[in-house]
């Protein structure tokens, strides 16, 4: 059995992760996924939410949110919409947008409440991964 596999985490403009890695789990649009090596071939929708990996036993993590997840044996490919790192959000920037959004949430109006809840969700998801790592 392999140790590891290559994960690679990418959007249209970036690639964020290209690391041989040991584990990750990867935030699917119905839960998260547990990768090992020689992981059983899949492709899934990817959720928001944080994207962790380990390499050399120290683990690492990326925000991500909508997309696709394709893992087979030996690598796991995550293309992201949006994908950043902890250490670069703005928390005051993550917090005015989930106060826009739940204020657009209980207002009523034209607004489309799924594309609210998604950006609720994202903001979230930020600004606990930036309460982590103590931005």
């Amino acid at each position: 059995m392999a140790a590891t596999f290559e994960l690679e985490v990418a959007t249209p403009d970036k690639l964020l992760v290209k690391e041989q890695v040991t584990e990750a789990e990867i935030p699917g649009l119905e839960g998260y996924i547990g990768v090992l090596p020689e992981h059983a071939p899949l492709i899934s929708e990817l959720g928001i939410g944080l994207l962790s990996y380990k390499v050399g036993g120290k683990t690492h993590s990326v925000i991500v949110s909508h997309g696709w997840v394709e893992v087979l044996g030996d690598r796991a490919r995550v293309l992201a919409s949006t994908a950043e790192k902890p250490d670069q959000i703005d928390a005051k920037r993550a917090k005015e947008s989930l106060d826009r959004a739940e204020r657009r949430l209980k207002e009523a109006g034209d607004w489309d409440i799924a594309r609210a809840l998604k950006a609720a969700e994202r903001a979230r998801v930020r600004m606990e991964a930036a309460a982590k790592t103590g931005r």
